[in-house]
């Protein structure tokens, strides 16, 4: 039987570790009609491109591509309808300062399961430069070089 602790995950955003350095990771439950939710369920779900703002001190997630169930018929919703993250208050408030003054971004990690509730993994983020991109690449590289390396080397060959 699940725990309230476990976490299944059911999407990520790998694009985001891609196009941004992650400062924070913040946990939000996610606002969703019983379509999406079987929907998720179904795996059925995309992170990428999606990007989360503040508005009227309530915290959005836009982009979220959740695809229409299949046998919903008329309470399918639109899957790229903007949709509501829930967090107290306070959090959110900090947030949007953050967001407003320093130039970071809020982007949605990873969507999974905490016992039965949909929750969103938030990045509070900031934008890599393209020469960031290379040295993450370059690095990336060379790690999988010394890891064949290493391999071949064991095993008596040169």
């Amino acid at each position: 039987m699940p725990t309230k602790t476990d976490k299944k995950i059911i999407a990520q955003n790998k694009k985001a570790y891609h196009d941004f350095f992650v400062d924070e990771t913040y946990e939000a439950g996610i606002a969703l009609f019983g379509t999406e939710v079987k929907s998720i369920r179904n795996g059925s779900v995309n992170l990428k491109d999606s990007y989360c703002y503040v508005e009227n001190g309530e915290l959005f997630a836009s982009g979220i591509h959740v695809s229409p169930y299949e046998k919903g018929n008329i309470f399918n919703r639109d899957p790229l309808r903007d949709r509501k993250l829930l967090m107290h208050k306070k959090e959110i408030m900090k947030l949007h300062g953050l967001v407003s003054q320093k130039g970071f971004t809020l982007v949605p990690l990873s969507l999974y399961f905490s016992g039965s509730n949909v929750k969103v993994a938030i990045g509070l983020c900031r934008g890599k430069k393209l020469y960031d991109k290379r040295d993450d690449a370059a690095k990336k590289q060379a790690d999988r070089d010394i890891e064949r390396y290493s391999k071949t080397k064991g095993r008596g060959e040169y």
